[in-house]
C-alpha cells in the first residue's frame, strides 16, 4: 500500500485554496481585460468624439419620445440611415427610458396646451368599437408636438456637453487624429 501513496502528490488544503484563488483572480482579470477590449473596439469604430456625441445625444432625445416602444425602432432606423454607431444610440435610448416614462404626462399636458383641442361630437365617439382610441391618438399627437419642441435644443445641448467629455477618452482622441 505504501507504493500506491508514493506516486500521489498531496498538497495541504491551504495551498490548494491559494492556487484556486490565484486562478480565479487570473480568470477575472482576463474577463475584465476582455470586457475593456470589447468596449475599446466598440469605441474605435472610426467615430470621432463629435460624431459619437451626436449619436448619444440623438439616442437620448429619441429615447424620450412619449410613445412607448417607438424609440427603439426609430433609433435603429436613424442609425442605419445616418450610418451611426447602433450600439451607442441604443444604449443612450435605453438610458433614457426612465425619463421617457416620467415625461409622458408632462408632454401630454404641454401638448394639450399648445394644440387647440377640437370639440368631438359625443355621438361620433359612441359608434366606434373602441371609443377611447381617437382620444388616445389625439393625446399621443399632443405629446409628440411637445416633445418636438424640446428635442432639437436637447440634442444640441447634449452634443455640446458630450464633445469635451468624449475628447478626454484617449481611444477617441486617437480616432479624431486619424
Amino acid at each position: 500500500m505504501p507504493h500506491l501513496v508514493r506516486g500521489l502528490k498531496f498538497h495541504p488544503p491551504a495551498i490548494q485554496f491559494h492556487r484556486k484563488n490565484v486562478n480565479l483572480k487570473r480568470m477575472m482579470l482576463g474577463i475584465s481585460h476582455s470586457w475593456r477590449q470589447k468596449v475599446a473596439d466598440w469605441l474605435r469604430q472610426g467615430m470621432s468624439p463629435q460624431r459619437l456625441a451626436l449619436t448619444l445625444a440623438l439616442g437620448f432625445a429619441i429615447g424620450c419620445i412619449p410613445v412607448v416602444g417607438a424609440p427603439t425602432v426609430l433609433c435603429a432606423g436613424l442609425a442605419f440611415a445616418l450610418r451611426l454607431n447602433l450600439p451607442a444610440i441604443q444604449a443612450a435610448n435605453y438610458a433614457a427610458m426612465p425619463l421617457q416614462v416620467a415625461l409622458i404626462l408632462p408632454f401630454v399636458r404641454l401638448g394639450g396646451w399648445l394644440v387647440a383641442r377640437s370639440q368631438h361630437h359625443p355621438h361620433a365617439l359612441a359608434v366606434l368599437p373602441f371609443p377611447a382610441l381617437p382620444h388616445m391618438f389625439l393625446l399621443a399627437i399632443q405629446a409628440l408636438v411637445a416633445w418636438m419642441l424640446f428635442a432639437g435644443p436637447a440634442v444640441l445641448l447634449l452634443t455640446l456637453v458630450l464633445i469635451p467629455v468624449l475628447r478626454r477618452i484617449p481611444i477617441l482622441s486617437a480616432n479624431s487624429a486619424d
